[in-house]
């Protein structure tokens, strides 16, 4: 499978005043998907991905981009105020390993922050080990408010630590999306492995509630038909089949029935 699809440039990403907004150097957006930002610098690392759910009218839309940066924190708020998102999904924590996956972008609980000309404060913060929501909202004249639900207990390049908890977050992003059309902003670090993980989960289950079958190597190409190298490792895609069990069970336990058809990943 293409991890870069021939003939698809990012040629933006390599202009040199656009080279300090990229976290990873071999990490770049699509031209023809990435999210142009209003304004002269109209550059951030971010591509829309859209899924379509067949056999419904349902299209689940996402952004999906890279953690951000110090410099790219007020990019990234102009994102989320010019496509409406009111839901941030974060799959990193800030550091890993002793390194840095993902700058601070939001104030802590209770507390205030300015990013050129946007204000966001974060009024409540709660959760658990697993996972945590905060509330937030994002001004500039008016007012939007933001969910911000981000997973904490799943390391870079391997899987998460519950996979229960895992369907729990994922269904929680789901009921939180669920009524809206705008897109859902989904990052980790470089916004291509446990980004990609989600958006298939997520994908996953809407196919199975349609009583549709599951490729999840389809998903994936789908994906990268999108933005450059989703789901990259073979650890991410390997624990996908894992997953769907669990999703299956969940979704048994309401008297559904689905015919799943596993694929098992060795060459993505």
């Amino acid at each position: 499978m293409w991890a870069y699809i021939p003939g698809m440039t990012m040629s933006c990403a390599k202009l040199t005043q656009n080279l300090s907004k990229n976290r990873y150097r071999d990490i770049s957006p699509y031209d023809a998907t990435r999210v142009i930002l209003k304004g002269t610098d109209d550059y951030i690392n971010a591509n829309y991905i859209n899924m379509e759910i067949p056999a419904s009218s349902l299209i689940n839309r996402y952004i999906a981009c890279q953690g951000p940066l110090p410099n790219t924190c007020p990019d990234f708020w102009q994102m989320t105020w010019e496509q409406g998102s009111s839901l941030v999904v974060m799959l990193t924590t800030q550091v890993e390993r002793g390194r840095v996956k993902c700058h601070q972008y939001w104030p802590n609980p209770s507390g205030s922050a300015t990013y050129a000309g946007f204000q966001v404060s974060c009024q409540t913060e709660e959760g658990n080990s697993a996972f945590l929501v905060r509330d937030m909202t994002l001004t500039q004249i008016e007012v939007s408010r933001i969910t911000d639900l981000h997973y904490l207990a799943w390391p870079d390049h391997g899987v998460p630590d519950d996979s229960t908890d895992f369907l729990d977050f994922v269904t929680l992003v789901r009921s939180k999306r669920a009524g809206k059309d705008e897109p859902v902003v989904v990052h980790c670090s470089a916004g291509i492995g446990r980004t990609g993980v989600l958006i298939t989960m997520e994908t996953a289950m809407c196919l199975m509630e349609c009583g549709q079958p599951v490729y999840p190597l389809e998903i994936v190409r789908t994906m990268r038909d999108q933005r450059a190298m989703m789901i990259q490792t073979p650890v991410s895609p390997a624990h996908l089949p894992v997953f769907l069990p669990v999703i299956t069970a969940a979704l048994m336990c309401k008297k559904h029935l689905y015919i799943i058809f596993l694929c098992y990943f060795e060459h993505v």
